[in-house]
C-alpha cells in the first residue's frame, strides 16, 4: 500500500480534483466542490514542491477541504432564513390579503375563492359578498375577518 501512496505526483491530485468538480457539476449539493479544491491545492503544492510525503498530502487535503466546507456551511452557506420562509405553508402566503367570500360565514364556517382554489375559511358570521382580510392559517383553513 505504502508503495501506491508514494507514487502519488501532482497530476494525480490534480485529477481527482477534477472528477471532484465533475461530480459537483452533476450532483449540485455544494459539497463536493470543497473536496475538489483542496484536492486541486494539494496539486499544485506538488508542482512547486514535489517531495510532500504522501502522509502529508493528506492532512494538507483533509485540513483544505473540510476547513473550507465548514467555513462555507458557516458563513456563506444559507442566504435564506429558513424561519420566515412559507414555500411548504401555503395557508400562511395568504395572511393579510383580502378577498371576497363566496359564501355567507354561518356558525363561524364559510367558504372563499382564493386564487384557482376554494379555501375553508373560519370568523365572524358575515354575509356573501363581504370582503375579509386573512388574519392567520390554521393547517388548511384560513381564519377571517371583516375588512372594512
Amino acid at each position: 500500500m505504502d508503495a501506491y501512496f508514494t507514487s502519488l505526483e501532482f497530476w494525480h491530485w490534480l485529477a481527482l480534483g477534477l472528477l471532484f468538480l465533475i461530480g459537483e457539476i452533476l450532483a449540485s449539493g455544494f459539497f463536493l466542490i470543497w473536496l475538489g479544491l483542496g484536492a486541486i491545492v494539494v496539486g499544485l503544492l506538488m508542482l512547486i514542491v514535489p517531495d510532500i510525503s504522501w502522509q502529508l498530502q493528506l492532512i494538507i487535503f483533509s485540513v483544505l477541504s473540510f476547513s473550507c466546507l465548514f467555513l462555507w456551511r458557516r458563513f456563506g452557506g444559507n442566504a435564506v432564513e429558513e424561519d420566515h420562509t412559507t414555500l411548504n405553508v401555503r395557508g400562511a402566503q395568504y395572511v393579510g390579503r383580502i378577498y371576497t367570500l363566496d359564501d355567507a360565514i354561518v356558525n363561524g364556517a364559510g367558504w372563499c375563492k382564493v386564487g384557482d382554489g376554494r379555501w375553508s375559511v373560519r370568523g365572524p358570521d358575515l354575509a356573501a359578498g363581504t370582503r375579509v382580510r386573512v388574519v392567520r392559517a390554521e393547517s388548511n383553513v384560513l381564519v377571517v375577518e371583516a375588512a372594512d
